[in-house]
């Protein structure tokens, strides 16, 4: 599930267009070493789930881990066609954990019921460059809005295959990937994506992917998508996104999202809370926000038609650019209706810059599960987020989280309180 819910590649796009110029990249190469770049991440997660109507044994969830996410990021050899690599570093360490208390996600669970103390993981791609189009063969990270890697726990997952960016026309940018397996956030295996031991393949068999975002204007982007994960579903997703200034310090957006899915071949569905086998839906978001100095207000309103829920997971942990998919609960149950009303205050505008706060609640009615054809659950989340703005400690990134969901019905899981601390800090080497 994703935080925020405005489409990253839309983002992208209003952010600046310089990304989509005609000005060929691969002429402006230095070389392989000359436009390389290194860093590492270090993310310390501190993770806490109390179930409050949960019928298992273990009720309540508390881990502490840190992560470590090294990228080596080469530039491209000079000529018509540029040849370089990036490589890939994972290592977990846990901090604090317990036999009782196990199962957060951040790290891998033996059969004995308890966490393993560290794990890696990593891995390579080779990436060819011509002129504003790259190929690149290997492991790598995915933010397609229908094969999105997932990065909510203390390390990402790392999907493997190809992929092929364009940029060569003005405002447009075109993407394919074809992708055979994932590592899971909390494993070090390939094929891990929903299997439990190395050399089991139950999950992601073959997924494909096309598709592009081009930016009409400065304020209005369109992306269109179009997946086929074997065996389990075929996706086709729209974005469009509206952003217009006011006035210096006012501005509006708005930002709608639809996906159209239906089975494909055994129709599996990784999921124990879908009513159906086969899917044949529509989910869809429509969310607007208004800016007004340092205060953001935020209206959101989900839908899902059809038979079947949103599923998503086998193609990657983001693949839902949904408005009311938030900290714990995504509300796309089959039939459910969601609304969510959001505020964000910047303390920049007070003199505090790197000071944020959030808060948000969504309440979802009309969810077709096993039990009742009217499930209802609702989440209230709270967040507050410092980054440091200079001296020694530059860009390290405080953060507390905090969800509260509720539902009786149980339509996504037992009603919790969650908490996340989170301490980042990105160290650049090169």
């Amino acid at each position: 599930m994703r935080v925020m819910k405005w489409s990253m590649i839309a983002l992208a796009v209003s952010a600046g267009t310089s990304q989509f110029a005609m000005a060929s990249a691969q002429d402006d190469s230095k070389g392989f070493i000359e436009d390389s770049t290194a860093s590492i991440l270090t993310r310390t997660l501190y993770f806490s789930r109390d179930y409050r109507n949960h019928d298992a044994k273990q009720s309540r969830y508390e881990e502490t881990g840190l992560g470590f996410h090294g990228l080596f990021s080469s530039g491209y050899t000079q000529g018509t066609i540029g040849v370089g690599v990036d490589v890939i570093g994972l290592l977990g360490v846990k901090l604090d954990s317990g036999k009782g208390r196990a199962g957060t996600g951040l790290f891998p669970t033996g059969s004995d019921g308890r966490s393993q103390d560290d794990y890696s993981k990593g891995g390579a791609a080779v990436k060819f460059r011509i002129s504003n189009t790259v190929l690149k063969v290997g492991d790598q990270y995915t933010t397609a809005p229908v094969f999105a890697s997932d990065d909510s726990r203390l390390l990402p997952e790392l999907p493997q295959g190809i992929s092929i960016t364009s940029s060569e026309i003005k405002d447009l940018k075109l993407e394919a990937g074809h992708f055979t397996s994932i590592v899971a956030q909390d494993k070090s295996f390939r094929d891990s994506i929903g299997s439990s031991e190395p050399g089991t393949k139950t999950g992601l068999r073959d997924a494909n992917f096309v598709g592009g975002v081009y930016a009409w204007t400065p304020e209005i982007t369109t992306s269109l998508y179009y997946s086929k994960v074997e065996d389990y579903w075929k996706k086709l997703y729209a974005n469009v996104n509206w952003t217009h200034a006011l006035s210096n310090d006012q501005s509006v957006a708005v930002d709608f999202n639809i996906y159209d899915t239906k089975s494909d071949g055994a129709g599996l569905v990784r999921s124990d809370k879908d009513s159906t086998t086969k899917l044949n839906n529509r989910a869809f978001s429509l969310q607007g926000a208004y800016s007004v100095g340092a205060h953001t207000f935020t209206l959101a309103a989900q839908k899902v038609t059809g038979d079947g829920q949103y599923a998503y997971g086998v193609d990657g942990g983001g693949t839902i650019f949904l408005a009311n998919s938030i900290a714990r609960s995504d509300f796309n149950a089959e039939g459910e209706k969601s609304y969510q009303a959001r505020y964000d205050l910047n303390m920049a505008t007070f003199g505090i810059p790197g000071l944020s706060f959030m808060t948000r609640y969504v309440k979802g009615t009309g969810a077709n599960i096993a039990i009742t054809s009217n499930g209802k659950e609702w989440e209230r989340d709270i967040e507050a987020k410092y980054v440091i703005q200079s001296g020694p400690a530059k860009d390290l990134s405080l953060r507390v989280r905090q969800a509260t969901y509720r539902s009786s019905d149980q339509v996504y899981s037992g009603s919790l309180d969650e908490l996340r601390l989170i301490a980042q800090y990105p160290l650049n080497i090169l």
